[in-house]
C-alpha cells in the first residue's frame, strides 16, 4: 500500500539531542550493562577528583613538617586511589566497548532486515554500493561513538564539572576566572559543530558514491573488460574517491580549527591562573599545597574541555553518518503489510493449511510506475485463471507482460483496480502469507554463493533430505549431480557462475518444486537455452506445472500451445485472448506473431520465441 511522501519521516536536520535519544533507544535493551558502565565511570571519576587531595596534604603537612611517616601514608593512599581508578577504567572500557559492538551488530541486523522489506522497484532506483556503504561505513561510525567516545564524553564532562566544583572549594576567587571561558567555548562549539556536521555528511555521500562505482564495476567486470573500459571505470572511481578526499580535508580543517581554538583558550587560561596563583602564594593568601591542587584541577578541567571539544567534533562527524542510517530506517516501504490483514489462504481448516487454491483474478487493473505516473503501463486489464490452469502472456517487448507478473507477486500495487487470489485482494494479505504460496522461475535465475543443496533448499529451508532428493529428480538434475565429486554439496560460486545456464534453470525449478507453490510464474524460463537444455528444462517445467496455477511469459510454442488461456498484450492492453488454435484461426495479432517468428526460425522449427 502506497504511503504519501509527507507521511514519511526523515532524520536529516535532527538535533544532537534527538540523535542521542535514538542512540539511547538502541542501548535500552542492555540498560543493565549501561548502568554498570556508568557506575564504573562515576566511581572512577570521583576517585580521579579525590586523588589531588593527598597531594595537597602531603605538601602542606608532611613536607612542611618533614614528617616521613605522614608522607608514606599519603603516598599509599594515592597508590590505592590509582589502583581503584585503573580497575574502574578496565570495567568501563570493556562494558562500553561491548555496548558499542552490540549496538552496531543490532543496528546492522535491523537495517538489513528493513532493507529486505522494500520491493524490487525501490532497489532499481538506488545504487547497491551506496546501500552497502550505509551498512558498513556509516554504521561503523556509530560504533566509535557508542563504544568509546560516548564514554569519554561522560568521563570528561564529569571531570570538568567536578573539577570546577573542587576549584571553587580550593580557591573561589581563582575559580571564578575559569567560568569566563565557558560561554565563548559553548558558542564556538555550536557554530563550528554545525559546519562539521554538514561537511561530514558531504564526505559520507561522496564515499558512498565511490563505493557504488566500485560495486558496479566489479559486478560487471566481464562487460568492463570486453569493451576495454578499465580506464573509464578507473577514472570514474578516482573522481569519486578524490571528491571524498577533498570533503575529508574540509572536515579536518574545520575540526582542527575548533579543537585548536579550544586548546589555546583552555591552556592559555591555565597559564594565567598559574601566574595569579603563584602571586597569591607569595602574598601568603594561598598555601603551596592548595596551589598545587588548584593547578591539578585546572589542568583536569582544561584537558577535559579540550577532550570534549574534540569529541564534539567527532560527534558532529558521526551524526553525518547516523543521519544516513536513520533516514533509511525511517523510510516506509510502499509495499507493506496491511494494518488489519485477512487470513490467507482463506477458509482456514476447510482448505490445506499451507496452500491456497490459486484462483487468480485481475479486475480492471491500471498501472503506472510511481516515477512516471503519466505513462500508463497497463490499461483496464481483466482476466481470470482458475486453479490449476495455465495462462500464457505474449506480446512484443515492453507490452506489459513482466509488469503483470510483478503485480501477481505484489512487487507493485495497481494504480486502479484489483488483483486477487481466491477472492482476496492481495493488498489485504500479509506479504509472507501471500508469497509463501508463490514461486518463480526467471529467464536468468539467481543462485546464491553456497552449495547446490543450499540453493535448492532456499525454496523451503525446513525441507527433509528426501524431499530435496525428490525435487532434484523431478527437476532432471539427478544425472548432473551424480557426475559431481561433491554432489549436492558442490559450491556453485557467486550467482551460480560455476554451472551452466541450463543447470541453473533446473536448480531454480528444483527450488520451486520444493516450495510447492499454488501459483507459479515462469518468466521466459527457456528462452536462452540450446535445444538439448531446452528439452530437459521443459520436461522439468511440465512436472512443476502440474496442479498449479501457472502464469507463463511466453517463450516457446510448446508451452503456449498447452496453455488454458493465452492473452496477447499490446501497449498495456489485452488485445486478444483464447487458446492457441482459436487465436491462429482468428488470424489476428497472435497469428501474425507466430508467422513472423516461424519465418525468423532458421529451420522453421516448431520452437520460435514469442
Amino acid at each position: 500500500m502506497s504511503n504519501p511522501p509527507d507521511e514519511q519521516t526523515t532524520a536529516r536536520g535532527m538535533s544532537v539531542g534527538a540523535h542521542i535519544r535514538r542512540l539511547g533507544a538502541l542501548i535500552r535493551p542492555y540498560r543493565g550493562r549501561w548502568v554498570l558502565a556508568t557506575v564504573a565511570l562515576v566511581f572512577g571519576g570521583i576517585t580521579n577528583l579525590v586523588l589531588p587531595q593527598p597531594v595537597r596534604l602531603a605538601i602542606d603537612e608532611a613536607l612542611t613538617h618533614r614528617d616521613l611517616s605522614r608522607l608514606e601514608v599519603f603516598a599509599w593512599i594515592a597508590m590505592a586511589g590509582f589502583v581503584v581508578l585503573g580497575v574502574a577504567t578496565v570495567f568501563r572500557h570493556y562494558l562500553m566497548s561491548w555496548l558499542g559492538n552490540r549496538v552496531v551488530t543490532d543496528l546492522r541486523k535491523k537495517t538489513f532486515a528493513h532493507l529486505l522489506r522494500f520491493p524490487p522497484g525501490w532497489f532499481h532506483e538506488r545504487k547497491t554500493g551506496e546501500l552497502v556503504s550505509r551498512l558498513t561505513d556509516d554504521i561503523g561510525a556509530i560504533q566509535t561513538t557508542v563504544g568509546s567516545e560516548l564514554s569519554m564524553a561522560l568521563r570528561s564532562a564529569l571531570s570538568a564539572v567536578g573539577g570546577l566544583v573542587m576549584l571553587f572549594f580550593t580557591s573561589p576567587a581563582l575559580a571564578g576566572l575559569t567560568l569566563v571561558l565557558v560561554p565563548p567555548l559553548s558558542i564556538l562549539s555550536v557554530r563550528i559543530g554545525r559546519r562539521i556536521r554538514k561537511q561530514a555528511r558531504a564526505m559520507q555521500d561522496e564515499l558512498a558514491a565511490a563505493n557504488a562505482s566500485l560495486k558496479e564495476a566489479v559486478s560487471a567486470i566481464e562487460t568492463v573488460q570486453v569493451f576495454t573500459a578499465e580506464g573509464l571505470e578507473e577514472a570514474r572511481y578516482a573522481k569519486r574517491i578524490e571528491g571524498s578526499f577533498e570533503a575529508s580535508l574540509s572536515l579536518a580543517w574545520a575540526r582542527g580549527v575548533f579543537v585548536g581554538a579550544v586548546e589555546i583558550a583552555a591552556f592559555g587560561a591555565v597559564t594565567a591562573l598559574l601566574y595569579l596563583g603563584a602571586v597569591q602564594v607569595l602574598d601568603g593568601d594561598l598555601t603551596a599545597g592548595a596551589m598545587t591542587t588548584f593547578l591539578i584541577y585546572t589542568l583536569m578541567v582544561a584537558t577535559s574541555l579540550a577532550t570534549l571539544a574534540n569529541l564534539w567534533g567527532n560527534l558532529q562527524r558521526a551524526m553525518g553518518a547516523t543521519e544516513r542510517v536513520f533516514e533509511l530506517l525511517d523510510e516506509v516501504p510502499q509495499i507493506r503489510d496491511p494494518d488489519l490483514p485477512l487470513p490467507f489462504p482463506p477458509g482456514g481448516a476447510e482448505v490445506d493449511a499451507r496452500r491456497a487454491r490459486g484462483h487468480l483474478r485481475f479486475e480492471r487493473v491500471r498501472f503506472a510506475y510511481p516515477a512516471r505516473p503519466t505513462e500508463t503501463v497497463l490499461d483496464e486489464v481483466d482476466f481470470e485463471v482458475k486453479p490449476g490452469e495455465t495462462l500464457a502472456l505474449v506480446g512484443r517487448s515492453g507490452a506489459g507482460k513482466s509488469t503483470i507478473a510483478a503485480l501477481i507477486q505484489r512487487f507493485w500495487d495497481p494504480s486502479q483496480g484489483s488483483v486477487a487470489i481466491d477472492g482476496v485482494d492481495l493488498r489485504r494479505v500479509r506479504l509472507t502469507d501471500l508469497r509463501r504460496d508463490m514461486a518463480t522461475v526467471a529467464q536468468d535465475p539467481v543462485l546464491f554463493s553456497g552449495t547446490l543443496r543450499d540453493n535448492i533448499r532456499y525454496g523451503r529451508p525446513d525441507a527433509e533430505d528426501d524431499e530435496v532428493v525428490r525435487a532434484v529428480r523431478d527437476a532432471g538434475l539427478e544425472v548432473f549431480i551424480q557426475r559431481l565429486p561433491d554432489g549436492l554439496d558442490t559450491l556453485v560460486g557467486e550467482r551460480g557462475v560455476k554451472i551452466s545456464g541450463g543447470e541453473r534453470q533446473r536448480v531454480a525449478i528444483a527450488r520451486a518444486l520444493l516450495a510447492d507453490p499454488a501459483v507459479l510464474v515462469l518468466d521466459e524460463a527457456t528462452s536462452h537455452l540450446d535445444v538439448d537444455n531446452e528439452r530437459l528444462v521443459q520436461e522439468a517445467l511440465d512436472r512443476l506445472m502440474v496442479n498449479r496455477t501457472t502464469v507463463v511469459i511466453a517463450h516457446r510454442l510448446s508451452t503456449v500451445r498447452g496453455a488454458s488461456q493465452i492473452l496477447v498484450i499490446d501497449r498495456g492492453r489485452v488485445v486478444e485472448r483464447g487458446r492457441h488454435d482459436e487465436l491462429l484461426a482468428r488470424g489476428g495479432v497472435y497469428a501474425d506473431l507466430v508467422r513472423r517468428q516461424l519465418e525468423d526460425s532458421p529451420r522453421h522449427e516448431d520452437r520460435p520465441s514469442l
